[in-house]
């Protein structure tokens, strides 16, 4: 009998836990409620979010591994911090395999929602809106992962970031895809990254589309291997609202696609139409910077299979206008500099080189001329794989 009862307690020891759904329902004390259930909540657990609004009064924190947060709908659960105290995120996670979908978050004083340091996470069908419209008080950022390895952003919509609607920072393996970005300065930005999808995302209403950019003095540079790809990238004219002293706060407005001394970007099979200063922007860092290991021009871009509209009819930087009349009235689709290296057009499409001769320079001191046959070679881009276990969290 009492070895029986070893040989049981011994079995129950070895037997892993099982899963649970932590259930949060909207209502009073939602803040305490839904904070408790994510400092509760155990490797594999379920925090579920009930419909209604989520009326909270400060951000919210996951540092717990293999968690998801899953709501009922982008439009049924919300988690609203309009009347949030502080000034930081409305969710902050830094726990790895954490899975975040179907819920709404609306009006946080910062960011939307940020990820540091927090591998395999996967952001899912969620919303993240400032509702009074784009304003330069809103939160900087509406869905922001950085400083980490394999991201999943899909099927997700943010609007009125004042800096980017969807960001990606300092990281690698990524993809960003299905998503909808209105009314932000940036609608998606890959940033000191490498190694990136960006694909078949609608990007309208904002100053800039897609930003793939990298700068100075951060702890990962050298950003390389993005892909942009069969994106709707419609209309992006929307005046510059980002405080001053924002990096994106120079992005002229009407840029589709914007590509900053970055290497081996891809631009292809993308409807890049209306954009009012340039369909596509290839540039150096024009700021000055003291980092020795910084490379500042753009180097092996690849443009090709795009579908191109009007563009050019409102250049939004020093000296656009008259520029503009040198073309006729408006400036041709692309944009380039001048200043990289191995830059490949294979789209039958009007483009200008500035000309420029020095980094830093601005457009004031262009010499512009047709960009004619920009001719190179092509280094592939391997396709995105992240790991299975992320795909299988979405089932």
């Amino acid at each position: 009998m009492i070895r029986s009862l070893i040989a049981i307690a011994a079995l129950s020891c070895s037997m892993p836990v099982l899963a649970k759904t932590l259930t949060v329902e909207a209502g009073a004390d939602a803040q305490e409620r839904l904070q408790e259930a994510l400092i509760l909540a155990e490797p594999g657990d379920v925090v579920e979010l009930g419909a209604g609004r989520f009326d909270l009064t400060d951000g919210l924190s996951l540092d717990v591994d293999r968690v998801t947060v899953r709501g009922q709908g982008m439009d049924k659960s919300v988690l609203n911090f309009a009347g949030q105290l502080g000034a930081g995120e409305g969710l902050l996670v830094t726990s790895d395999d954490v899975v975040l979908r179907d819920f709404a978050i609306e009006d946080s004083k910062g960011d939307g929602i940020k990820s540091k340091g927090a591998d395999r996470i996967v952001y899912h069908a969620l919303r993240v809106e400032w509702t009074g419209g784009p304003k330069a008080t809103n939160g900087a950022y509406g869905i922001y992962p950085v400083e980490a390895s394999d991201i999943l952003v899909q099927d997700s919509v943010v609007r009125g970031a004042s800096d980017a609607g969807i960001y990606v920072g300092q990281s690698k393996n990524i993809i960003v895809r299905r998503n909808t970005a209105i009314e932000n300065v940036a609608g998606i930005e890959i940033e000191n990254s490498f190694d990136a999808e960006v694909t078949e995302n609608l990007v309208t209403g904002n100053t800039g589309g897609i930003l793939v950019f990298d700068l100075p003095n951060l702890p990962q540079m050298g950003g390389h291997n993005v892909l942009v790809a069969r994106n709707a990238i419609i209309a992006n004219n929307t005046d510059n609202f980002a405080p001053e002293g924002n990096i994106v706060a120079s992005v002229p407005a009407g840029t589709g696609v914007m590509i900053m001394a970055n290497r081996n970007v891809h631009v292809k099979d993308n409807a890049i139409i209306n954009n009012g200063t340039s369909n596509i922007m290839v540039v150096a860092y024009t700021q000055k910077f003291d980092d020795p290991n910084y490379q500042p021009t753009a180097r092996d871009v690849f443009v090709e299979g795009n579908v191109y509209g009007r563009a050019g009819f409102a250049p939004d930087f020093p000296g656009g206008q008259q520029l503009a009349a040198a073309f006729g009235g408006s400036l041709p689709s692309i944009m380039y500099d001048g200043l990289g290296e191995n830059l490949i057009v294979n789209d039958k499409v009007s483009g200008v080189n500035l000309g420029l001769t020095e980094v830093g320079q601005g457009p004031e001191n262009a010499n512009p001329a047709p960009l004619g046959d920009m001719p190179g070679t092509v280094s592939a881009l391997d396709p995105i794989t992240l790991p299975a276990s992320m795909e299988a969290a979405l089932k």
